[in-house]
């Protein structure tokens, strides 16, 4: 029993010293802190928008607690950038003690103020900390721009005590307002192309919006975007950090309504949304008027990473070209209640690889709601591709109607598909097949590998004539019109 007693006595007695010594400060000149990272990037912000919030941890490696006897941005007050230290925010700290084998975060974030540059600017700057006489750093970088700002004037309540917050491009009726490509345009909200304004976005425009926004041309509105090769119009989220690179989901979509009969998009690049673009009839069912005038013209355009569809067509007049519309993660296309539609060398391709398995095919088209059918007038597919991860990339959901004979038809075109394509007044030369060989399909590159002879050479009646349309592919690149020579695709 007294031994077992001894035993206890010596194993307090050491853990107390233990105890005491971790508890006493470490003040040898040796002792140092270590870093999680050296520096701090922070990606391109834009000016008054800051970023999202980065953090380092201060580690102490040492047996005993240690003391940061001074932390301090090296800028001070004036800096760009915010700290927030032991869960209290400055840019001066001292007397911050870590405990032994222990650490402490440190959260940053930077606020880029507006200037008069149209150029990038950086923004640097460095803590300094000093401790048991030893002066260590970490550096802070940021790229920031000035830009143009577009943030709601005006509400719209709905009946749920819900608000649209909204702006419009203009404070003018019968306006034209051109965009240029020398700072960038940031949307809060919705950014309204009313009834008489019109909206030209010259090439190189680069356009950002913030969660949720969106671009909405209105009734009897225009938008002509006018990109060119290698100086595309740009549409994304308006996050820059490398983890918002590839998110969808981040802004709501272009919206663009009945009334107008000169909507262009020439080269742009829509991206990581909701939808990319809507193109709609408003009302619905005996609502939509048929006869109510809508054009929209899509070329040389990449539409891709949406968080429902790439491209949504509601008893619209669409006219697109080159385009690739791609990893979406419900369709690539859908397109509804009817319209009139014609796709000449466009890639539609599903290889969505997003949290959430995508269920629905990369082509959709549909003539009818309830009972009501829709016109159709044209639903025409040619020399194009419809590829994806699933087994079925079409569903054709039409109703025969002898009010409104719905005509739809793919014609020189490579689709994945297991339904019937048989009637030969609805598919010529087509060809189907497993998933197509592509360059990258994880990062939108979908060239054609050169083995994959089954999208080359078509030859029906249709496919020269098509192609011949257009000439060019949307590289840019000479595409060959002669008969038995096309290529299927946005590629050549």
């Amino acid at each position: 029993m007294k031994l077992l007693l001894k035993i206890i006595f010596v194993i307090v007695l050491t853990a107390s010293i233990l105890s005491c010594k971790k508890d006493k400060l470490i003040t040898d000149s040796s002792a140092k802190i270590h870093f999680s990272q050296d520096s701090v990037l922070f990606d391109t912000v834009f000016t008054t928008i800051g970023s999202s919030t980065r953090n380092i941890r201060i580690i102490n490696g040492n047996s005993q607690k240690i003391k940061i006897s001074s932390l301090q941005l090296q800028s001070g007050g004036s800096s760009g950038f915010k700290l927030n230290a032991d869960g209290i925010p400055g840019t001066t700290f001292s007397d911050l003690e870590i405990a032994a084998k222990d650490s402490m975060y440190i959260f940053i974030q930077v606020n880029v103020n507006p200037t008069n540059q149209n150029s990038p600017l950086i923004i640097s700057d460095a803590i300094n900390l000093t401790v048991n006489g030893n002066n260590q750093s970490v550096y802070l970088e940021a790229w920031g721009q000035d830009a143009y700002y577009h943030r709601p004037t005006n509400a719209i309540k709905f009946h749920d005590g819900s608000y649209l917050a909204y702006s419009t491009v203009s404070s003018q009726n019968n306006v034209t307002v051109t965009w240029t490509n020398d700072k960038p345009h940031v949307i809060y909200g919705y950014l309204v192309v009313d009834s008489t304004q019109k909206l030209i976005m010259n090439a190189g425009t680069r356009v950002y919006f913030n969660y949720k926004a969106a671009l909405w041309v209105y009734r009897y509105g225009e938008m002509q975007v006018l990109g060119q090769k290698g100086n595309e119009v740009t549409f994304r989220g308006a996050r820059m950090e490398k983890d918002f690179a590839d998110e969808p989901g981040q802004w709501d979509r272009i919206w663009i309504n009945e009334g107008s009969v000169n909507n262009v998009i020439d080269y742009a690049i829509i991206k990581n949304g909701y939808i990319g673009i809507q193109a709609e009839n408003l009302g619905t069912g005996a609502g939509i008027d048929p006869l109510e005038p809508r054009h929209l013209k899509v070329t040389n355009t990449k539409i891709q990473n949406m968080s429902k569809w790439g491209f949504y067509g509601l008893n619209y007049n669409v006219y697109g070209g080159n385009n690739v519309i791609s990893n979406c993660q419900e369709h690539s296309v859908n397109l509804q209640l009817g319209g009139k539609y014609t796709f000449l060398h466009c890639t539609f391709a599903n290889f969505w690889n997003k949290a959430g398995a995508r269920e629905k095919p990369t082509l959709n088209v549909n003539n009818y709601s309830g009972a009501t059918v829709f016109p159709m007038d044209s639903a025409y597919f040619g020399n194009c591709i419809v590829d994806g991860t699933l087994g079925n990339e079409v569903n054709l959901d039409i109703k025969a109607s002898a009010t409104f004979p719905p005509f739809y038809k793919f014609s020189s075109s490579w689709l994945k598909t297991n339904i019937n394509t048989s009637d030969a007044t609805k598919f010529v030369d087509v060809r189907i097949g497993g998933s197509l060989n592509y360059v990258d399909p994880g990062s939108y590159i979908f060239d054609i590998a050169t083995s994959e002879m089954q999208v080359r050479n078509f030859s029906g009646p249709g496919a020269a004539a098509d192609a011949s349309k257009f000439p060019t592919d949307i590289n840019n690149a000479v595409r060959s019109t002669a008969t038995g020579s096309i290529t299927a695709g946005a590629y050549k």
